[in-house]
């Protein structure tokens, strides 16, 4: 029994005294914060190399996610075979299938290639400035699906997961790391200016996490970027002291509501978004201005065509978050449907030559943009997409869906630039060599966040979940 007249308490009783009401939880916060609690209580600080599991060499990411199934086969991954034989039956000795048409002739790339860089790496004429930017990055060349079905595949790629329900990439990570600046959301999503991609909002869901781990939707070039950040222009009668006193009311329910109810961590998450809301009223707008950036920069990004306008503002806005703390950034090209996407079934030439020009420029420019000042150095920088095309015709130039395999990049500290890992067999059908999969590429991008992927769990219905699921190898051919 502890001596009553001893004036130290052990570490357990004060948490006791302390931990309880609305002084505690803010207190609790403020150890917290300042990393003064032990371990299993907090999490720990987002700066660099803090991690949660072992050092970092990552502090901040963007991906690029290629909406529609991204033609690997006229793009990144050369096959002579497939050139000198585009035109006969495609017979590889076993059932050919493909999902939405009857397999036809072998097609090669309507598009010239050439090697580039000191590194030699093959690349398509549809991209040339990307082709210019080789040496920077580390490419998966085999990587493969679960799915050829859209739906599933960009939840597979997203979240481990093909149905919906499950929390993305993105939410994880703000859940492990947190945000580096309490002004900013930690994961931010910059859709297509078109629409919304497959699974709307679900593709960068929080699922079962904290909603204040999903994605914030930021539409750039919208007369609302951020919906309901402000009052409407009709709302005459809301000016800041109304605002101000409505705030502070609803503060004052939201925390007894959540005294007599501690376990609603809906409500505590509630509170935290408006909170943040509120702060992004005053942070958001200058972050969404672009009048300071240089017209250099704004060329550089394409800003000047509108071919490349809208997803350039993209590109430049993601580097823009980075810079001011926002943890994960997700940029968009493609929309849901038929069209408007990377989804090419009836014409490889003009749809593929449409969406790729689009986006070649500005992403060659955020590369020598977070290079030329050093944000390569801290920041990963991923292109993927959810499955690859067939290189067999569909129709007479199009090509339907390939799970069987697919080209993701990556560039930033921690990788071997200008290597790739696993090859597809000689017609890009399907992966052969080194195959890697969502469940790979997510362990290892967390694994350069300082955390170790089968580490990183939420109970959920009596299940320890994880990014991953129960898969997952570290892609240690590419981490230098």
């Amino acid at each position: 029994m502890r001596n009553q007249t001893h004036n130290s308490v052990t570490r357990r009783e004060f948490l006791w005294r302390y931990g309880g009401g609305l002084g505690g939880i803010a207190m609790t916060h403020l150890l917290g914060q300042s990393g003064l609690l032990a371990d299993g209580i907090y999490k720990p600080r987002p700066e660099f190399n803090g991690g949660l599991h072992h050092r970092a060499k990552v502090k901040r990411v963007i991906q690029l996610f290629m909406n529609g199934g991204a033609s690997q086969c006229d793009m990144f991954d050369y096959k002579p075979e497939l050139i000198k034989r585009s035109g006969q039956k495609f017979d590889p000795g076993e059932k050919v299938e493909a999902a939405t048409s009857v397999p036809g002739s072998m097609m090669k790339s309507p598009y010239d290639w050439k090697q580039h860089g000191q590194s030699g790496r093959w690349v398509s004429s549809i991209i040339p400035h990307m082709a210019g930017c080789v040496d920077d990055l580390t490419f998966l060349m085999a990587m493969s699906s679960k799915t050829n079905v859209h739906g599933p595949g960009v939840y597979l790629q997203n979240s481990g997961f093909l149905l919906p329900g499950f929390p993305c990439m993105g939410a994880w990570i703000s859940y492990g790391l947190g945000s580096l600046n309490d002004n900013l959301p930690s994961f931010v999503v910059l859709p297509d200016s078109r629409g919304l991609p497959y699974n709307s909002k679900g593709s960068f869901s929080n699922g079962f996490l904290p909603v204040s781990h999903q994605g914030t939707i930021i539409k750039a070039s919208a007369p609302t970027p951020i919906v309901d950040l402000f009052p409407p222009a009709s709302a005459k009668y809301i000016n800041k002291q109304s605002e101000a006193d409505g705030l502070k009311l609803l503060e004052k329910l939201n925390r007894e509501h959540l005294e007599k109810n501690p376990g609603d961590s809906r409500l505590d998450a509630r509170i935290a978004s408006y909170e943040l809301a509120a702060k992004m009223q005053l942070s958001a707008p200058e972050v969404l201005e672009l009048s300071g950036e240089t017209e250099a920069t704004k060329k550089l990004y394409g800003l000047d065509d509108k071919t490349t306008e809208d997803f350039g503002r993209n590109c430049l806005l993601a580097r823009r978050l980075l810079e001011r703390g926002v943890r994960f950034v997700q940029v968009w090209s493609g929309t849901s449907g038929a069209s408007g996407n990377w989804d090419n079934h009836a014409d490889i030439t003009k749809e593929l030559g449409s969406v790729a020009k689009s986006v070649d420029q500005p992403i060659a420019a955020l590369i020598k943009d977070l290079k030329g000042r050093g944000m390569l150095e801290d920041t990963l920088l991923i292109w993927t997409t959810e499955f690859g095309r067939m290189p067999f015709s569909q129709g007479s130039v199009g090509r339907d869906h390939n799970g069987g395999t697919f080209v993701t990049w990556m560039a930033g500290p921690g990788l071997k630039p200008g290597i790739s890992v696993g090859e597809s067999d000689e017609w890009s059908w399907k992966a052969m060599k080194d195959k890697t999969t969502c469940y790979d590429m997510h362990a290892t991008i967390l694994h350069l966040l300082g955390i170790d992927h089968e580490k990183l769990t939420f109970r959920n219905n009596g299940i320890n979940r994880r990014l991953t699921d129960v898969h997952g190898q570290l892609i240690d051919g590419i981490l230098s």
